[in-house]
């Protein structure tokens, strides 16, 4: 699959930056999300599974794509979702009108249970609700998550110093680092707050050739300011990019005032992955209404 790449023009810098569209991969299923799923997908199918079960919270870009994967493959699918109160909110939720739309049966369960969700009580509870599944884990990482985001990078990649991308779950990272060269380095910026992802990363790279840039979540998983939000929309007026609010548009953020702060040695070539994940767009948006804050706008 060839995926394009835009280079991005940074002012007063020889680094040069080149954009990964990973977004443009499927409209509905983009991203890392495609490449987790993919082998995922054909797991199940050689299990002979009939239903995908997962998790994800309200504006879930894991969730949306599993549903729409699952209907396009002839699965039924079941998610779990965080928030028992959002039982009651579909119709109001983008994310997951478009999901139960797709087919997607939903489980709202409370924040405090759901921490659970990794349990084997829990695990089996779930079993004896909705019967035989194939489970896909929050974010989508797991062994065949990470053999699709081994194929994000080509043969052709070698000549980037360094690779970014953001940092949820540490799958898409962690395949990146197993397919980048031993000279290349790779950067995640991680969209929350914690000190176990290195740990997580690690338990599926096969080489200790990545560094997390943790200066750059905004406070935490979901959370925004008005500078990230004027950054993103100034982004998309010069570039034509969408970017996320939750996960590459702080790491794209990140790496451009590295660049201003000299991190990056001159003439680097630096190749950033765009993860997809624009669905969640319009949940963000209604948080920032809500709250009477500047939107995200991509109209041109």
């Amino acid at each position: 699959m060839k995926v394009p790449t835009q280079e991005i023009k940074i002012l007063n810098s020889t680094v040069k930056v080149f954009f990964r569209r990973e977004d443009l991969i499927h409209p509905f299923v983009s991203g890392n999300k495609f490449r987790k799923l993919k082998y995922n997908l054909l797991q199940a199918k050689k299990e002979k599974h009939h239903t995908i079960l997962t998790f994800g919270g309200a504006f879930s870009n894991h969730i949306a794509a599993t549903a729409y994967a699952g209907k396009k493959n002839g699965f039924q699918t079941i998610g779990i979702i965080r928030g028992d109160e959002l039982a009651f909110k579909i119709e109001e939720n983008p994310t997951l009108k478009f999901a139960q739309d797709c087919g997607m049966k939903f489980d709202f369960v409370s924040r405090e249970d759901y921490r659970m969700k990794d349990s084997l009580d829990f695990i089996s509870n779930l079993n004896q609700k909705f019967g035989s599944f194939y489970l896909v884990p929050e974010g989508g990482t797991n062994s065949y998550a990470i053999l699709g985001c081994e194929e994000t990078l080509t043969d052709d990649d070698t000549i980037y110093d360094y690779i970014c991308c953001s940092v949820g779950t540490g799958g898409t990272i962690a395949g990146i680092c197993n397919s980048a060269s031993p000279s290349q380095k790779v950067l995640g910026f991680p969209s929350l707050k914690g000190d176990f992802l290195q740990k997580d990363i690690c338990n599926f790279a096969k080489q200790d050739n990545f560094s997390l840039i943790s200066d750059y979540h905004f406070g935490g998983y979901g959370k925004v300011n008005e500078e990230l939000i004027d950054f993103i929309n100034s982004f998309y007026k010069e570039n034509k990019i969408p970017l996320d609010p939750i996960y590459t548009g702080k790491m794209v953020f990140g790496v451009i005032d590295l660049i201003k702060k000299n991190y990056f040695p001159e003439n680097s070539k630096i190749l950033l992955i765009h993860t997809g994940g624009i669905q969640g767009v319009a949940g963000m948006n209604l948080k920032l209404k809500n709250k009477n804050l500047q939107t995200i706008q991509f109209d041109d």
